[in-house]
């Protein structure tokens, strides 16, 4: 079988329908008031539990002020590419290159999508503050760590928290990794997407709704058609196409040019 042919976008319908129907059931849990108080109620209770486990351990109160900083968005970012790339992880040899340039236009779907989405937030009027600006009495980590919060900004409050951003971006790059990762690396990579996850939930930056429903309905969406349609591959073919110019000069470059991403098919 050819290897490159695993990393294809093309038609799933039953992956469309399926994704389609997540968000549509998404949305009708959450659209009416009595949906969305019922989330409000969920995501109340969530943050009293994970919220309430700060304020008592400095270290445990350190911990997740480090992971809700943009440093560790950009630690995660590495470690998630770096899968994506590393050598018998979920892809080999030059397939990798492949596998970037799908991911990627995921990705360029996702922004798309969720800039069309923000329309729609502002005109239902759907946007809301974080729990710890809402809820009395919440624990700032970004007062708790000024120092943090001066060099990397601690994400535990905004004013519009809906959708999740961060969350959307882990969940399509878990859906992409899942496609071709069985095992142990399967549960890793999931395993890595909730975690990271979490520190927003924790530190009182979104709710459950902004995360389960913002976050997922856009994840689903940008999937569904960046990969179970033909757009995405002839997106990622474009960007490739782009991109050969620059390769010679990546490949001589010491340490990058042994990069399976930068090798010839």
């Amino acid at each position: 079988m050819d290897n490159h042919a695993r990393i294809q976008a093309t038609w799933r319908w039953p992956a469309f329908t399926a994704l389609h129907l997540l968000v549509a059931v998404l949305l009708l849990s959450w659209v009416p008031e009595t949906g969305r108080e019922l989330w409000r109620a969920a995501g109340a209770h969530l943050f009293t539990v994970l919220h309430g486990t700060l304020g008592h351990s400095a270290s445990w109160d350190l911990l997740w002020a480090l992971c809700s900083t943009r440093l560790w968005d950009v630690l995660a970012g590495a470690l998630m590419l770096t899968l994506l790339l590393h050598q018998g992880w979920a892809f080999r040899g030059a397939e990798t290159r492949r596998a970037l340039f799908h991911l990627l236009a995921l990705l360029l779907i996702l922004v798309v999508l969720r800039t069309l989405f923000s329309k729609l937030v502002g005109y239902f009027h759907w946007q809301h503050a974080s729990p710890s600006m809402l809820i009395p009495n919440s624990f700032r980590l970004s007062e708790s760590f000024p120092a943090l919060e001066r060099l990397f900004e601690v994400k535990d409050r905004s004013s519009r928290s809906f959708p999740g951003d961060h969350a959307s971006v882990l969940i399509v790059w878990g859906l992409f990794m899942a496609c071709f990762s069985r095992g142990w690396k399967l549960a890793a990579s999931t395993g890595l997407v909730v975690f990271c996850s979490l520190p927003r939930l924790i530190a009182g930056a979104h709710w459950l709704e902004d995360i389960a429903v913002g976050g997922v309905l856009l994840a689903a969406l940008a999937f569904a058609w960046g990969y179970c349609t033909p757009l995405g591959g002839l997106i990622a073919a474009g960007l490739e196409r782009a991109s050969q110019p620059l390769l010679p000069v990546l490949r001589r470059l010491p340490l990058l040019g042994n990069w399976g991403v930068l090798q010839s098919r």
